[in-house]
């Protein structure tokens, strides 16, 4: 089921990006100390009061060769057009200006749900002035402070009372994926092929609250639903003459998806845009799969494959669980193997233990690798569960946290790897205090 999303929507100098860091920074979640996992600070998840939601902050959205009031239009539409809920928020310091008018008119010919925020209310004085945003005509004006965090759960709270149903969209069973990556990898082309075998039985389906058209189909008994990447195309009067836009279209792609197909160009090879969507997906916990496209256009030797996939296992080492598929949209090489590979990631990814046998491979691991010890304290694991899918969470009970090194989380990691079958997914290990 997909997520609400909220934009923050404004003039620049407001604190867009102040209240939008605040409220991602105070989400409670895994952190992983892995290199190359970046988050691209234009889009993150929040959450209030068990409720989740994906956030979009504008003001990093820049839109190339336009003038400024042509930025604020367009950094407008595209709140209009991704978001269920749009933050206005204005200055309250600076007062009433014509920007904030014009940032207004826009946001008149959406029906999404308004909260007007007044930044920078810090004080009785300042608060006493918000009333003029009055005239703005898009509701109650609701003083905050980004800086001091003052009147953000009142925020918060105003912002998850106007989220849209979403319980009638619940999981139907069929398997979640997206096909993400730079423009012009080849990701419609795969969709094409892959729809395009006479064994596929196709459908559309309404898959989100935006009108957006997910794709259903079955392949080999499995019922699947490739989650709908407009993200990558443009739509109505969305600017997307940007790189920075395309890769948050592609991260709310990846949060409605189990499984996201990473695509590459073989013939361009690894650019840094492929590294930031890639991240995303992994930090999302999304089963994954490396699908390098166009292979038919590659000049071969018998060192061809392995050389390529060197590179991508180097460049992309925090991925080394996910597969590697090399494929053709083109001539259709290896397409008809793609199915039953996002299967098998999934099924990995939703993956669960039982706790015995858990506990034997970590007891065994101990005893080929026993457990440090920091400042004449040794570590001492108790035992292991697993707590969640999706992707697979273990949580493994110590006398002390911090006596466990990243590098030996990472030597466990890799033994629950080499005795159960997790291709294509994350894993988490939690490390917790036996109380």
């Amino acid at each position: 089921m997909k997520m609400p999303t909220v934009a923050f929507v404004g003039r620049p100098n407001v604190g867009k990006s102040t209240i939008f860091n605040r409220i991602a920074g105070e989400r409670i979640s895994i952190v992983e100390d892995t290199p190359g996992v970046t988050r691209d600070r234009i889009y993150a998840h929040g959450e209030w009061l068990t409720t989740k939601f994906a956030m979009i902050d504008t003001g990093g959205i820049q839109i190339d060769d336009q003038p400024f009031s042509a930025q604020i239009r367009s950094q407008a539409e595209i709140a209009i057009e991704e978001a269920d809920v749009i933050v206005f928020i204005v200055d309250a310091k600076a007062g009433l200006t014509d920007d904030d008018e014009q940032v207004a008119r826009i946001l008149y010919q959406s029906d999404k749900p308004i909260v007007l925020a007044v930044n920078k209310a810090d004080n009785p004085e300042t608060r006493e002035d918000i009333y003029d945003f009055y005239a703005l005509g898009v509701g109650d004006p609701l003083p905050i402070s980004g800086v001091h965090g003052l009147g953000i759960g009142d925020l918060l709270d105003e912002i998850v009372k106007n989220f849209p149903d979403l319980s009638g969209e619940a999981d139907n069973g069929d398997i979640r994926f997206s096909l993400i990556g730079r423009p012009n990898v080849g990701k419609s082309s795969i969709v094409n092929a892959l729809l395009g075998e006479d064994r596929v039985i196709v459908s559309d389906i309404a898959g989100t609250t935006r009108d957006a058209i997910d794709t259903h189909f079955e392949a080999d008994g499995t019922e699947f639903t490739m989650v709908d990447t407009a993200g990558i195309r443009k739509r109505g009067k969305v600017y997307e003459n940007t790189e920075r836009y395309s890769v948050m279209r592609a991260m709310s792609a990846i949060d409605q998806s189990d499984v996201a197909l990473f695509v590459i160009n073989a013939e361009e090879g690894i650019r840094e845009q492929d590294k930031r969507v890639a991240g995303y997906a992994h930090e999302a916990g999304k089963a994954i799969v490396v699908v390098v496209n166009k292979w038919d256009t590659l000049k071969k030797n018998n060192h061809t494959q392995t050389d390529f996939e060197k590179i991508i296992r180097d460049e992309f080492q925090y991925m080394a669980y996910a597969p590697i598929i090399f494929v053709s949209a083109k001539t259709k090489q290896r397409i008809e193997q793609l199915p039953t590979l996002i299967k098998r990631v999934y099924d990995n990814h939703e993956r669960r233990i039982q706790s015995s046998a858990l506990n034997d491979v970590i007891m065994d691991a101990i005893a080929i690798h026993p457990t440090p010890t920091v400042n004449t304290k040794r570590l001492r694991i108790y035992y292991a569960t697993q707590v969640a899918v999706g992707p697979p969470t273990f949580v493994i009970f110590v006398n002390d946290p911090e006596l466990m090194h990243f590098s030996y989380s990472r030597f466990l990691e890799n033994q629950i790897r080499d005795h159960f079958d997790f291709t294509g997914t994350p894993i988490h290990l939690i490390k917790r205090s036996r109380k």
